[in-house]
């Protein structure tokens, strides 16, 4: 059977991936999923410099991938980060550098939210309306598919009472526990074969190929 070892940098999208990944797999897989406190910089000289216990992702990316390198049974690495406003293909230059620099190599995918994981929710307005039944049409209808956009005030404007304006006087912490809320209350009713999210949609066809599943047309029985 297949071993998964995802990566995330924020519980929220840990939160979704549970859920997503019954959708994509059900139990034809093993998995774990490891959430860090933020995504952080890749070290320039490979080697972190912050303190391990903060558990920021690609600080402490290098060590990480190169643990994996060595042991035998890690299964295959899923690295699920935001790209926010970076450009992706330098971006990707950057990982894959860091990817290189382990001897052996574990095998890695790096699956990028453009701009943020949101947009793998606003990718499927009907899981949103489902969710949110009272969700501001006009600002869903006006989203762009991985625009850079502000991803996550966009859905907030559409779903949040006071908008992302409200979320954000509340402080960080609200915003992330508003994330969460997200990752409970719209992933369940997502269609993973009907997402309009090129780089959700990059991450499913990623995880069944490198699988070698030919799962399809997974019903949404949630």
């Amino acid at each position: 059977m297949v071993h998964f070892e995802f990566l995330t940098e924020d519980q929220s999208s840990a939160k979704a991936m549970v859920i997503l990944i019954d959708k994509l797999f059900g139990d034809k897989i093993t998995y774990n999923i490891h959430s860090y406190k933020g995504l952080g910089h890749t070290p320039k000289n490979l080697r972190p410099k912050t303190d391990a216990k903060k558990r920021i992702l690609l600080d402490r990316l290098p060590g990480l991938l190169r643990g994996y390198g060595h042991n035998p049974n890690c299964g295959i690495i899923v690295i699920l980060c935001d790209l926010d406003k970076r450009n992706e293909e330098l971006f990707r230059a950057e990982l894959q550098q860091v990817l290189d620099f382990c001897n052996p190599k574990p095998i890695t995918l790096f699956c990028l939210a453009i701009e943020e994981f949101e947009a793998w929710y606003l990718g499927d307005l009907n899981a949103i309306y489902t969710a949110y039944p009272s969700a501001n049409q006009s600002v869903l209808n006006s989203y762009k598919n991985d625009s850079i956009c502000d991803t996550w005030e966009f859905l907030a404007d559409a779903v949040c009472k006071g908008g992302s304006i409200a979320l954000k006087e509340k402080g960080w912490q609200a915003i992330g526990k508003q994330k969460s809320i997200w990752a409970e209350e719209i992933t369940p009713h997502m269609n993973i074969n009907d997402n309009i999210s090129p780089s959700f949609m990059y991450m499913c066809t990623q995880l069944r190929n490198v699988s070698g599943q030919t799962i399809q047309n997974i019903e949404n029985t949630h």
